[in-house]
């Protein structure tokens, strides 16, 4: 696959010493949706500030479309797009001449099919002769996705972009993405919500402290990583666990009351595991009457990834 943007042993540290990317190597590639997944101060907003020429890094390189992005940023920021965690925009500018400004801004010349376009795409052309000030915050965070779009980026970064927006913009914001990712746009996001990373990234970066602790495919990140918990309700407690069940990760909680099973490794394997335990409870005689099963989703990988590195 064709690489969009190289970083390699990238590092930031800020005056005070505060490390705030610490040597990152990341390989993006076209046409991708990259989910970077990181507690708050995990380095994620320095590292697409570094790319968009918002910060400037310490050490390593950067290459975006095969420009060194340290000599040659002009030609690879144009086709780069930024939809910022942060509300910073002309206030005072009625919407639609601010995304045009926007689209001039890289030298791209007018085209108002494609400006109306985009703000209906996103519910703001019956808003684009008001001034952004009088919109609300979900408007105005609709205006940031459309301004960043304006210019047609061939790499868009997204900043958080649903956080506290309402779920008729995410519904929108999330269609619109669907629809540029089919025509080869690279698309690059940080995200509280995990889920969407779940639904919609193709890979999955983790950093914490400014490390990229692990990258990978998000479907082989979850089967080497998830994991299947079975919650046994037992109609008898048990003081011990039988020798029947010697084989199984099991261990009695609830003052044995319960037998909780924790195992698999996300590809299937612990679901036929708990049906083979259940199988040795029945021939056993040990009584149960109520199972909950639960498989590892994105977000536990990620908490128990970034809990397993230390807090």
């Amino acid at each position: 696959m064709e690489p969009i943007l190289e970083l390699d042993g990238l590092s930031k540290t800020y005056p005070g010493g505060l490390k705030a990317l610490d040597a990152v190597d990341l390989t993006v590639h076209k046409g991708e949706i990259f989910a970077l997944l990181g507690p708050n101060g995990a380095g994620k907003t320095t590292l697409i500030g570094a790319v968009c020429g918002l910060v400037r890094p310490t050490g390593g390189t950067m290459r975006a479309f095969g420009h060194d992005l340290s000599t040659d940023w002009r030609r690879a920021r144009a086709r780069i797009g930024l939809v910022p965690q942060e509300l910073a925009t002309d206030m005072f500018e009625p919407v639609i001449r601010a995304v045009s400004y926007s689209r001039g801004l890289f030298g791209l010349p007018p085209d108002k099919a494609r400006i109306e376009e985009i703000l209906r795409a996103l519910s703001l052309w019956d808003k684009c002769d008001e001034r952004i000030m009088a919109l609300s915050g979900g408007m105005k965070r609709r205006v940031l996705i459309a301004k960043a779009l304006a210019h047609e980026p061939d790499l868009l970064f997204l900043d958080e972009p649903t956080a506290g927006v309402d779920v008729e913009l995410r519904r929108d914001m999330w269609k619109l993405i669907g629809a540029m990712r089919e025509r080869g746009v690279t698309i690059i996001l940080t995200t509280h919500y995990i889920e969407e990373a779940e639904e919609m990234a193709d890979r999955v970066g983790v950093i914490r402290k400014g490390r990229l602790l692990m990258v990978d495919d998000k479907a082989a990140m979850m089967a080497r990583l998830g994991r299947t918990e079975a919650l046994i309700d037992l109609d008898q407690p048990l003081a011990e666990l039988p020798a029947a069940l010697a084989g199984f990760p099991v261990h009695l909680e609830r003052d044995g009351h319960q037998l909780c099973y924790r195992g698999g490794d996300g590809s299937g394997k612990g679901k036929a595991e708990v049906a083979a335990l259940v199988k040795a409870l029945v021939s056993a005689g040990i009584g149960f009457v109520g199972i909950d099963i639960h498989e590892s989703s994105l977000e536990d990988i990620f908490v128990d990834l970034v809990a397993e590195q230390g807090a």
